[in-house]
């Protein structure tokens, strides 16, 4: 099930790539000489050396100190390096209409466009969760969509915790439906290690408002038992208070953790809130 799957996605990521050039297109129309920052020094920090990580980085003098092999890297170089991940669990293919994009696509398409524009702009990225570092060019955007492709079949609804370097950022687009202390586990994790990071929340319209009436049974779309609701009207009103606690709680994360939020529905201009994203992780590269 899961290689038919990858089949049918493999043959829509032609127009899909497609369609994130001309969203980038536009958006890059509304971004006016963005500005690269880095962090004004050239300063060395060591880490340990992980799988994937470039031989010619090791520092054999500080390595030759202990029994580990350290990695040296430049604040500069990490701050213009970003890691993107896209939710890809089975929740993310929802759609409450037959006129809306899954939210899986919309996913795909924001984490595409945004790679084509970092990119553009001279930034390094890498897709989160692949164990591939941060590059630049045209031959990094080929090869983060080929890894876009490869991991279309995820079943896990955040990201895991990556030993990322200092001034790194990441951005995270998904659900975020998770329970907040899972969300507050992983992002922490990063937080830790110095790493700046924006949450873009995609959700369906339906999410939100529960516009549905009468007899409704909800079944889950990774495994979850189902519930029978005799009227759905009546909980409307206390599931849009907890969805509304639940994207505070995001929010508050955020805020708390020196990272941004903002949410796409996706019944709205995918334009649109790319501009937003764009626009909030480079007021968090300057701060």
């Amino acid at each position: 099930m899961l290689v038919n799957r990858a089949e049918q996605l493999a043959a829509t990521l032609p127009p899909l790539l497609v369609a994130s050039e001309r969203v980038a297109a536009t958006v890059a129309q509304g971004v006016h000489g963005r500005r690269r920052v880095g962090v004004g020094e050239t300063f060395w920090q060591f880490r340990r050396y992980q799988p994937g990580d470039s031989v010619r980085a090791i520092d054999w003098r500080q390595s030759a100190k202990s029994q580990n092999v350290f990695i040296r890297e430049n604040e500069w170089e990490a701050a213009q390096s970003v890691w993107l991940w896209r939710d890809a669990s089975p929740s993310m293919r929802y759609r409450s209409r037959k006129d809306l994009p899954e939210k899986t696509e919309q996913a795909d398409l924001m984490v595409l466009a945004l790679a084509s524009l970092l990119i553009a702009a001279g930034e390094n990225v890498a897709l989160l969760g692949t164990g591939h570092l941060p590059t630049s060019g045209r031959s990094a955007y080929n090869r983060f969509c080929h890894a876009v492709l490869a991991e279309m079949t995820e079943t896990q609804g955040l990201p895991n915790a990556e030993p990322l370097p200092r001034y790194g950022h990441v951005v995270w687009i998904g659900d975020l439906l998770a329970p907040l202390d899972d969300i507050k586990m992983r992002m922490s994790a990063y937080v830790s290690r110095g790493v700046r990071g924006h949450l873009l929340q995609v959700l369906d319209p339906a999410e939100e408002t529960l516009p549905f009436k009468g007899r409704i049974r909800f079944e889950g779309m990774e495994g979850e038992t189902p519930t029978l609701i005799g009227r759905t009207d009546t909980v409307r009103e206390e599931y849009g208070e907890r969805m509304t606690a639940h994207q505070a709680g995001l929010k508050d994360l955020a805020r708390a953790y020196g990272w941004s939020y903002s949410v796409h529905r996706t019944d709205r201009s995918t334009e649109t809130a790319l501009l937003a994203l764009y626009v909030a992780l480079a007021r968090g590269r300057e701060n």
